[in-house]
């Protein structure tokens, strides 16, 4: 039922930044928890932030100090906001909504379909 379209995805200089988004809809996206994902070619999909349902967050010790998890309810808009990107950011970023708060686990129920972010040096 719950559907959630990234966008924002793209191609920048290490140093840069970019801000990811994640459109809700489907459900109301304020009574779930979100986080933010990303896979890597030939690695696991890691948790990069999490965001509970009362706006508590959680990061990843990787992206800590440069990247920010936050959400506009009114908006069912989810968001990652990252700056002095690395090369090691390069990945595809998906986002994730539950009603259980599975914080930096993939465990999620519904997810996107992702946005491709690359970070050249």
């Amino acid at each position: 039922q719950a559907q959630l379209v990234e966008s924002g995805g793209g191609s920048v200089q290490a140093g840069g930044s970019l801000r990811l988004s994640c459109a809700a809809s489907g459900y109301t996206s304020s009574s779930y928890c979100m986080g933010w994902f990303r896979q890597a070619p030939g690695k696991e999909r890691e948790g990069v932030a999490g965001i509970d349902s009362v706006g508590r967050t959680t990061y990843a010790d990787s992206v800590k100090g440069r990247f920010t998890i936050s959400r506009d309810n009114s908006k069912n808009t989810l968001y990652l906001q990252m700056n002095s990107l690395k090369p090691e950011d390069t990945a595809m970023y998906f986002c994730a909504a539950d009603r259980i708060n599975w914080v930096l686990l993939p465990r999620y129920l519904f997810w996107g379909h992702g946005t491709q972010v690359t970070v050249s040096s």
